[in-house]
């Protein structure tokens, strides 16, 4: 029974090998291939080597194991599951033999029925007996997990009786390995291009197993900071998931593995998508500071952050002829207020490389008004005319210094159309009311129109233009896209 590739037929929603198949669903199950049960939680490694042939038995038996990745050993080693249902069973009970088979020298009342009918049936039974065993091996599982923390409490828990585990907040993945506690001092690293490299030597891996450690210098300095008090923490992008491009459940394992190979307790934070969680949005930080880190009060002093997106230019070493794909990583270090370091300059010690920034310093100050002794609005009535990028600050810099003098609001994105503006322009004039026109009004044409209606009734237009550059006018609009979400 099982003995090379089959369909089977599942109701839980589950995982084979990293595809989810959902109640009713069916798929192939090869040998060596990965069952993931009870909720995502537990992976298991399945080698189907029993028969229902008669087996020599001076031939040793191969036993069949299922491996927890999950609530392994330590940082999320593989080990076998001990535990059993019952004392009387194990996991092999669960793939023994079909009932429905006869026994040797035995006449069933399907051997009666002609050959196509009973093979359908047998067919059938065995269906029906294999989507049982699989539901009792998730009980299995479940049982297996419960028992072993009663029986070895020791190894699977840590202070506090935490287990190693993961945690999904919207668009934020969260592992804590065993043995993470909270600390005042934080040591954050990117992983991709920081902590590991491709094995293959592509830019992208080609399969969740292409990878290796960046440098062997890595795992004695990250157990240097743990040894020194700090919290070793990973903040990493992986918009893939979102994309559908990179299924979690395999970079949750790919994770693990990772920690298993550091053989260190390091807490994990994964952005799986964009908004206020991705770098270098400071989401991750934020989470960590005020919902993960144990209560404990981080000094952002005693802190750092080390990563590969650092704006580094092409040749920026010898060697080194691609430029850094972005600067997410340092902007990710200078939005919190954390020292920053590249991989090169943190584990190998090497000298600080150049680097290049946005043009626009969203931190830098600016004169509000130029000249700064001009006036922002007057006693008289009067036009004023924005022109500006979308997302310059025309709206926010109108509703603070101009609407609460008494102007009238107009914008096209509220009215409809120029049209509808330039008669709410006229209604206002009528009067006696400035107006102020919140819309970009980039050309000669779109601005003579409001011109002309103030000519027409006798008082002043103004322009005032804002003078954000495209690059500041972006940066403002990814501000204003993530505002609502969280105020960061």
């Amino acid at each position: 029974l099982l003995s090379g590739p089959r369909t089977i037929i599942i109701e839980d929603p589950l995982f084979l090998d990293g595809e989810k198949l959902g109640r009713g669903q069916s798929g192939k199950l090869a040998q060596g291939g990965t069952l993931y049960l009870v909720d995502q939680n537990h992976p298991f490694t399945l080698t189907f080597s029993l028969s229902s042939k008669a087996q020599d038995p001076n031939m040793p038996r191969r036993s069949l194991k299922a491996t927890d990745k999950t609530n392994g050993g330590r940082n999320g080693t593989q080990r076998d599951i001990k535990p059993s249902l019952t004392s009387k069973h194990s996991i092999k009970d669960f793939f023994s033999s079909s009932p429905s088979k006869a026994k040797h020298g035995q006449l069933s009342p399907e051997s009666r029925l002609p050959e196509g009918k009973r093979q359908k049936l047998e067919e059938e039974e065995e269906e029906r007996i294999i989507e049982d065993k699989l539901k009792h091996l998730q009980e299995f599982a479940e049982k297996s997990v419960t028992d072993e923390s009663k029986d070895d409490p020791s190894p699977s828990l840590v202070r506090g009786g935490v287990r190693s585990s993961w945690q999904q907040i919207g668009a934020l993945m969260v592992y804590t390995a065993e043995g993470v506690t909270g600390s005042s001092k934080i040591a954050g690293f990117d992983i991709d291009g920081c902590i590991i490299t491709t094995k293959s030597g592509k830019v992208f891996p080609t399969a969740p197993d292409d990878w290796r450690i960046l440098f062997p210098e890595i795992q004695p300095r990250l157990a240097s900071l743990l040894n020194k008090g700090h919290k070793v923490v990973f903040f990493t992008n992986q918009m893939g998931i979102a994309k559908g491009k990179l299924c979690p459940e395999v970079f949750k394992s790919k994770v693990e593995d990772i920690l298993a190979a550091l053989q260190l307790p390091v807490q994990v934070f994964v952005a799986t998508g964009p908004g206020i969680y991705r770098k270098p949005v400071m989401g991750m930080w934020k989470y960590l500071c005020e919902e993960a880190n144990d209560g404990v009060t981080v000094d952002k002093t005693q802190s750092l952050y080390v990563g590969d997106a650092a704006g580094r230019p092409e040749n920026w070493a010898p060697g080194r002829k691609k430029k850094d794909f972005s600067c997410s990583d340092r902007l990710f270090a200078l939005n919190i207020g954390l020292q920053f370091h590249t991989p090169e300059e943190y584990f190998l010690g090497w000298k600080s490389a150049p680097y290049s920034l946005p043009s626009f310093d969203p931190v830098s100050s600016v004169r509000l008004s130029d000249p700064p002794s001009a006036s922002l609005t007057s006693t008289e009535t009067e036009v004023i005319v924005a022109v500006g990028y979308p997302a310059a600050g025309k709206s926010t810099f109108f509703h603070t210094h101009i609407i609460p003098k008494g102007y009238v609001y107009v914008n096209r994105d509220t009215l409809g159309s120029w049209q509808n503006c330039v008669s709410a322009c006229e209604r206002a004039l009528k009067e006696g009311r400035s107006v102020a026109i919140d819309n970009t009004n980039p050309d000669p044409e779109s601005r003579k129109r409001y011109v002309g209606v103030a000519k027409a009734a006798g008082v002043s237009c103004r322009c005032f233009h804002f003078t954000a550059t495209l690059e500041q006018a972006k940066h403002n609009n990814r501000v204003r896209f993530l505002a609502p979400l969280v105020n960061l």
